[in-house]
């Protein structure tokens, strides 16, 4: 299977991925249709599914648009089945899909929506986070709770650490510039965000990231690390509470 990820709107990334053996070729999300339909023709493919993984307008602005042009099969969140514009079948926490030959697992992670979903290919060893889980950050709570969050977070890093991570949206610097604020003597951070400047400086896109990177170097995977809890004050604060005031340092940044 293949997997093309370029820039969409500002800030977002599209994701198609293909697999000449199956026909099978979907789009992670459609924040806009140019981008995507670019990629489309450029590489002649003709899309047979778009997997949403939640509701808001620039993950899917582009799916009425693809779905005429294509008559591809949309698949999207359960809990937000009346908010995914051309919707045909739903997916929950649990459910593994069979699409294709492809064995897709679904992981809940709720927090930034209520339904927010991610797709976990095993075969392959890559997940969709979209605003679950950024390289070096989460996804701002919008519709949930910070343990909704934590939890999604918690589902995602039981992934085998070699897993690749495609998340919605071009976040790293900023999100690097956070997490030193918050662990400024990770030398494993210390290095990533000295490459991901450099990344930033050519243009060049930071993800995919992988499960094991997230692990040494993203504060939110990272609440009971004790240098992090002791630049927070919280050595005996609960993980929870060490999370709930990342996010809350994070949203005031």
């Amino acid at each position: 299977m293949k997997i093309y990820q370029f820039p969409c709107r500002e800030d977002n990334y599209g994701v198609i991925l293909s697999d000449p053996d199956s026909g099978f070729v979907a789009s992670i999300d459609a924040p806009e249709l140019e981008p995507i339909a670019d990629v489309l023709e450029d590489k002649r493919l003709k899309l047979t599914h778009i997997l949403t993984t939640h509701h808001h307008g620039d993950h899917v602005a582009a799916n009425a648009a693809l779905k005429a042009q294509h008559g591809c099969e949309i698949i999207g969140p359960a809990k937000e089945e009346s908010k995914i514009p051309g919707i045909d079948r739903t997916a929950d926490h649990g459910d593994v899909l069979d699409v294709q030959s492809h064995r897709i697992e679904v992981i809940g992670t709720p927090g930034h929506t209520l339904g927010q979903i991610a797709y976990y290919f095993p075969l392959k060893g890559v997940v969709f986070a979209a605003d679950a889980l950024f390289a070096l950050g989460c996804g701002r709570i919008f519709e949930g709770d910070a343990a909704m969050m934590q939890t999604a977070l918690q589902r995602l890093a039981a992934l085998p650490d070699d897993t690749k991570i495609y998340a919605g949206h071009e976040y790293t610097l900023s999100n690097a510039r956070f997490a030193l604020s918050v662990d400024p003597t990770n030398e494993s951070l210390l290095k990533r965000a000295r490459e991901i400047e450099l990344l930033r400086d050519e243009q060049k896109p930071t993800l995919p990231t992988t499960l094991t990177l997230e692990k040494q170097t993203n504060p939110f995977l990272r609440c009971s690390d004790p240098a992090i809890r002791a630049n927070l004050g919280m050595e005996t604060a609960t993980d929870l509470e060490v999370f709930t005031e990342l996010r809350s340092r994070k949203d005031r940044f």
